[in-house]
């Protein structure tokens, strides 16, 4: 992946590593241990992890090798050009790749495209799933029907009991062994890679129910007494293993298609870009041509509800356009010669010539599915408490399973090993950890693409997860809490000077700077069309001001500490200075041949979305932080208009950082929302950057958030969706844990003594298929969070 902007210049992630002790991918920069070994440096989610490593390095190292097998290896940033060859990745361990379709190594659930693309066929594992499960039901309701004709009153069967059985295993052979051949294939896989997984608890919970059915048919006379009925006959189960093998397909097929939901928010994003863009000729004639003829450049004409097909800046015309499918803003917005326009938004008015910058995968919505779509597959934290469980769950079940038969052979109701048997195999079937693995991957992709519909792009999950805990919010005044527009609202001449003169002056020195307060000095110089004189000897004193020869005069251009460290006299027009920097203005001070020649106050007008955004964030538990270049009272004075609850005022770039570390070491989780370069480094260090979307590729870099729009609100709306995706998290793995936790002893008999109920095979497949579903479903729910 290439590491520029999205659109409104929203960056890539850095490639990540793997933790080679948990498989966690880990950003290098923010990793919490590093170790070398023969000549490469490892990175570590955690120091548990590094000092495991460390102990026995090559152990670890050959594990990692072995993801190897299935073309497994370590992600990269997925590409969605035409033509690509696509990659299957796993929903429940995302650092498993794969060229083809097919079954993860590891958990053996089905691998999905990596990449959702409009153009992508049926899910081949859905249908061939689906085919198997329907061939499967036909075959097993006569089964069903011959295991229960002995319930029937005066069976005229019952003189063909074995003839019965020999039928049975004809039509059952074809369930188990084709429709449920995907399942032993996993199985034997998992047990070949040492990952026992949830096929491989029903490859071992149907193969040994109908194994034991085929031998009591062709050889029942080989069993001991307790395996046998009264009569002395020895019951097979086909009944058993042909209803798990169907209702464990139904619910493949089910949890299949709710999963192919998860990617809807990414499906509706692909679906809002054009299939042609109307380009006009050299000539000036006007021709629809695809989309991906287009190129940068060329003039486009943009008709009335017409999407925009490309990235670029409006020539002509004047319109509304609908942005809320990349921003999540509701309210058209005006564009104009000059203003810059997005692939996929709606013109709903006037007609627009534009000239495209950005086509193809460089637009910013291809950037934005692009990180979507890497995001959706990251871990959170959390997942190593699932990883822990998982790690010794399958071989507990087993051995509770071996348990089982036991105890019932020796203690249980007659026939007692046949009713071990039965129990063991429920045991088996019901533990799958399906529903354990599903729990955190599905709530993950589907609470980003939420985020992505509503103009919240998430780098990572971890990120989505500790946004829940922030307790302090630090902002940037200027481009973040204001519109980063100054605009000069006076100019205060001091003894015999004039404001022009004044204005000339400052505008000589501020002509080379980027700087908002710099800019807006030579706005204003210019709508008053004056000469801008040329600077020698210029020199830019950090975070104070800058100087200079103009016209034979030494000038100063900065705040009162500048100007007092040069020795020049300000103080009677101290009162005139703080009476506008109370009024919530930025006052430039500028002295010229070491006399005091006049003020220039600056206004930096306050977002009208600001106030109802910090209202959002106090309500919400945060704590709110501004830091600012300004002096002191103009800090406080936007910040009382607001309601922030703490000021860092004539802060430096480099003290941001520091006010960051020290919040940290104070023990609080800082989020902090910038939007220039000097808040890269304090971005970087937050527990969460915020990046506003209308800011610098820098500290979009740096961020773990970024706000399309740059809206303040959507901190609010991000905080709310990072809340509901852990709660959903949290209520799946309280559902798998419970499930589990209490289904298994029910499966082994812990009810019979007391009840004399026993939870048959059959119904343990029901109730595992449901688990996962319950887990699904629950995911989805977030679709339809209100953010």
């Amino acid at each position: 992946m290439n590491q520029n902007s999205i659109g409104l210049n929203v960056i890539q992630p850095e490639p990540k590593s793997v933790d080679p002790v948990c498989g966690m991918m880990v950003d290098p920069a923010k990793a919490a241990g590093h170790a070398e070994y023969e000549g490469q440096t490892y990175h570590f989610c955690s120091t548990h992890c590094r000092t495991k490593f460390v102990a026995a390095p090559e152990k670890y190292l050959q594990a990692a090798a072995k993801q190897t097998f299935m073309g497994m290896h370590e992600p990269e940033p997925p590409v969605v050009a035409p033509g690509d060859k696509v990659e299957y990745i796993c929903p429940m361990d995302p650092e498993v790749l794969s060229d083809r379709p097919g079954p993860c190594p590891k958990c053996g659930m089905a691998l999905e495209p990596r990449v959702v693309t409009l153009q992508s066929g049926p899910n081949p594992e859905l249908v061939e799933m689906t085919r198997r499960f329907w061939i499967g039901t036909a075959l097993s309701v006569p089964v069903v029907l011959l295991a229960m004709s002995d319930m029937f009153p005066n069976n005229p069967l019952h003189h063909y009991a074995q003839q019965l059985n020999w039928l049975q295993l004809v039509l059952a052979t074809p369930v188990v062994l084709w429709s449920g051949w995907p399942f032993f294939e996993r199985a034997w896989i998992s047990l070949r890679n040492h990952s026992p997984n949830m096929f491989t608890l029903v490859g071992l919970g149907v193969g040994a129910a109908y194994g034991y059915s085929v031998i009591a048919t062709i050889v029942p006379a080989i069993f001991p007494q307790g395996f046998c009925n009264a009569d002395g006959s020895v019951m097979p189960y086909f009944d058993t293993a042909v209803v798990v093998t169907v209702l464990i397909l139904l619910g493949q097929v089910l949890e299949l298609k709710a999963r192919g939901q998860t990617s809807s928010a990414i499906q509706r994003l692909l679906g809002l870009a054009p299939k042609t863009a109307r380009i006009i000729l050299p000539l000036g004639d006007e021709e629809d041509v695809p989309l991906d003829q287009v190129r940068v450049g060329e003039q486009l004409r943009i008709r009335p509800g017409e999407k925009v097909p490309v990235d670029g800046v409006v020539l002509e015309g004047k319109s509304y356009l609908d942005e809320a499918m990349i921003s999540g803003e509701p309210v058209p917005v005006e564009k104009e010669p000059g203003s810059r326009v997005t692939a996929g938004t709606i013109n709903t008015t006037g007609s627009l010539l534009i000239e495209s910058e950005k086509v193809g995968a460089d637009t910013l919505l291809s950037q934005i599915v692009k990180m979507v779509s890497e995001a959706q597959r990251t871990r959170a934290p959390i997942e190593r408490i699932v990883d822990q469980v998982s790690r010794y769950f399958v071989p507990a079940v087993v051995l509770i399973a071996v348990a089982t038969f036991v105890i019932w052979s020796l203690f249980g109701a007659e026939p007692k090993m046949a009713h071990g048997l039965v129990n063991a195999v429920a045991v088996l079937i019901i533990a799958c950890p399906c529903a354990l693995g599903l729990a955190t991957p599905l709530s993950i992709m589907v609470g980003i693409g939420r985020g992505a519909e509503h103009g919240i792009l998430i780098k990572n999950a971890e990120a989505l997860e500790v946004l829940e805990r922030a307790d302090i919010l630090v902002v940037d005044k200027t481009g973040t809490l204001t519109e980063g527009k100054p605009r000069v609202t006076t100019v205060v001449p001091i003894g015999d000077f004039k404001p022009n003169e004044i204005l000339r002056f400052a505008a000589g020195l501020e002509q080379a700077s980027e700087h908002p307060l710099a800019q807006a000095v030579l706005k204003e110089t210019r709508q008053r069309n004056l000469a801008i004189p040329t600077v020698d000897n210029f020199e830019s004193i950090t975070g104070n001001g800058v100087s200079g020869t103009i016209e034979g005069q030494a000038v100063l251009l900065g705040n009162r500490k500048l100007l007092h460290e040069r020795g020049i006299d300000m103080e009677v027009h101290q009162n005139r200075r703080e009476e506008l920097q109370s009024q919530g203005q930025t006052v430039l001070l500028l002295a010229v041949s070491g006399k005091f020649a006049g003020m220039i106050p600056v206004a930096d007008q306050i977002k009208s979305t600001t106030p109802e955004a910090i209202k959002l964030l106090h309500q919400s538990s945060l704590r709110i932080i501004m830091l600012t270049g300004d002096n002191r009272q103009a800090g406080e004075a936007v910040a009382k208009q607001l309601g922030i609850d703490e000021v860092h005022a004539e802060v430096l770039p480099a003290d941001k950082l520091g006010i960051v570390k020290k919040l940290q070491a104070d023990g609080h989780v800082v989020a902090m929302a910038g939007d220039g370069i000097n808040d890269a480094p304090a971005l970087a260090q937050a527990q969460i950057g915020i990046a506003m979307g209308t800011g610098t590729d820098v500290a979009m870099e740096s961020a773990a958030v970024t706000l399309v729009k740059g809206d303040l609100r959507a901190i609010a709306r991000a905080r709310n969706l990072s809340r509901a995706t852990m709660s959903n998290i949290r209520q799946n793995l309280f559902l798998a844990f419970v499930y589990n936790v209490a289904s298994v002893p029910i499966a082994a008999g812990l009810l019979y003594p007391f009840t004399g109920i026993l939870i048959s095979p059959i119904w343990a497949s029901v109730a595992m298929s449901l688990s996962s579903l319950s887990v699904v479903a629950n995911a989805l729910r977030l679709r339809s969070q209100q953010l």
